[in-house]
């Protein structure tokens, strides 16, 4: 209940109570965020999905993939998916950002775009930040994207120019959420819509000879009441 109520707050109110009671309480986090070793191990344990996404291209096509798309809010699924195929340069990584509702409105969560280099729950990494070093205030239509920060390795990924990062409004999400249900029957989760947004805007800058791999890193079964909700806003009917 504390603060703006998103990630950011959930892990700094874990981090209290990590501190405050270091003899009965272990701090454990889901995504390559905070202190070492919690990056290079979530990074690891998450890397299940671009070994098997590797072997499974290769089985199916005898051939790796053009590119890779995935969102990154902490950035562990992303990171799963992406460093497997680190040394692959001719695969190209883009990452899909909480383009919110735009960049320059400032509601958005998209700090490896528009964040600066600090340190935030422990780990140096780009962080949406004033002039000052405070946490700037974020927005997404996805809980798991409206994070200030990002995992370190991500930022080492933007900073060197092995990955891209776009960011992919709360628009463009939706369309990606819709896209998935009505063609494949599946409902992917706000935060994979991200992705699939992307690709569904951009994906005519692909040849249809490329193979292009996205990553669905959750069901939308959660999000579901969300969507409608928002759709009814825009005078759209969801069935």
């Amino acid at each position: 209940t504390s603060g703006t109520r998103t990630l950011k707050d959930a892990i700094n109110e874990a981090m209290r109570d990590w501190v405050t009671n270091v003899e009965k309480t272990y701090y454990c986090v889901g995504s390559v965020i905070g202190p070492h070793p919690y990056p290079k191990m979530v990074r690891y344990f998450q890397s299940v999905i671009g070994k098997e996404t590797r072997r499974q291209i290769l089985e199916l096509t005898g051939k790796l993939p053009h590119a890779l798309i995935a969102c990154v809010g902490g950035g562990s699924n992303s990171i799963g998916l992406f460093g497997p195929f680190y040394n692959d340069r001719h695969v190209k990584f883009i990452g899909a950002q909480a383009g919110g509702l735009g960049l320059v409105s400032g509601k958005h969560s998209a700090p490896l775009i528009m964040g600066k280099p600090g340190v935030l729950h422990g780990a140096k990494t780009l962080i949406l930040q004033d002039k000052n070093g405070q946490i700037q205030s974020t927005h997404s239509i996805s809980a798991g994207l409206d994070y200030p920060g990002v995992g370190p390795e991500h930022a080492f990924y933007r900073t060197s120019g092995r990955a891209q990062y776009k960011a992919v409004s709360d628009d463009d999400a939706i369309k990606g959420f819709l896209k998935l249900s009505e063609t494949e029957g599946i409902i992917p989760a706000l935060e994979s819509s991200h992705a699939l947004g992307f690709l569904a805007r951009h994906g005519r800058s692909f040849k249809k000879s490329d193979i292009v791999v996205v990553g669905l890193s959750g069901r939308g079964d959660k999000d579901v009441s969300e969507v409608e909700r928002i759709l009814k806003t825009k005078g759209i009917k969801f069935s």
